[in-house]
């Protein structure tokens, strides 16, 4: 959902919140203002860095289940996501996870991170300003050695190879042993990365979502 077209759904999606009567704002409940405002942040931003995003629109609940489905809960103890954006993922990992695992997620947006501090107010989740690449060095400042699992959204394969590579790789190593890499994207491009990267790599195909997605869930080692 790139270029113009997709920055033409975007601005007509921004627009028809821009002009809701504000009578109708004030009386909405809030959970309702709160998905306006995200889908509202979330598409301005599209049209400001169509790359950085995957989609102008944040993820369905179906792709959410299915990135997170796998996940050993018990198990996770840190999890870590690449490119929270508005907090689709995020929040839901928070409400599945243990009261003591700890939440790391990554943001290069600064708009995404300062929402994500002040709409998630939840000590167990850790925002940081960087890229995925940062991830070794994000948990050493936070305390935490590895990783049980890392969830991504970010557009892998929109990058240079160089720099899916990197990221792929220092994943891995943030990994602790039996975690796992779950990813989810709309093209295939990154799949060739992964399958150097990882030992394993499951694919499944979530067409509810919009667009349709790809999932893959990477691992060096079977569950």
């Amino acid at each position: 959902m790139r270029g113009r077209g997709g920055r033409t759904r975007a601005a007509k999606l921004a627009k028809c919140f821009v002009r809701l009567p504000v009578g109708v704002t004030t009386t909405m409940p809030q959970s309702t203002r709160s998905h306006a405002a995200e889908l509202l942040l979330f598409a301005s931003n599209f049209l400001r860095h169509p790359y950085m995003l995957g989609s102008v629109i944040p993820s369905s609940r179906f792709l959410v289940d299915q990135v997170l489905a796998p996940i050993d809960w018990q198990r996770a103890a840190v999890i870590v996501e690449y490119g929270p954006g508005v907090g689709t993922i995020t929040s839901e990992i928070l409400r599945r996870m243990r009261s003591d695992a700890h939440l790391v997620a990554i943001e290069t947006n600064r708009d995404f991170v300062r929402y994500l501090s002040t709409s998630l107010p939840d000590p167990r989740l850790h925002v940081a300003h960087g890229s995925a690449a940062d991830v070794p060095e994000v948990l050493q400042r936070l305390g935490f050695s590895k990783a049980s699992y890392v969830v991504s959204g970010i557009p892998l394969g929109s990058m240079p190879e160089r720099v899916r590579a990197d990221i792929a790789a220092k994943t891995l190593a943030a990994l602790e042993p039996g975690g796992a890499f779950h990813v989810y994207q709309f093209t295939s491009r990154v799949l060739p990365v992964l399958r150097r990267t990882f030992r394993y790599v499951r694919r499944s195909f979530e067409g509810r979502n919009l667009p349709p997605a790809q999932v893959f869930v990477c691992a060096s080692e079977l569950a």
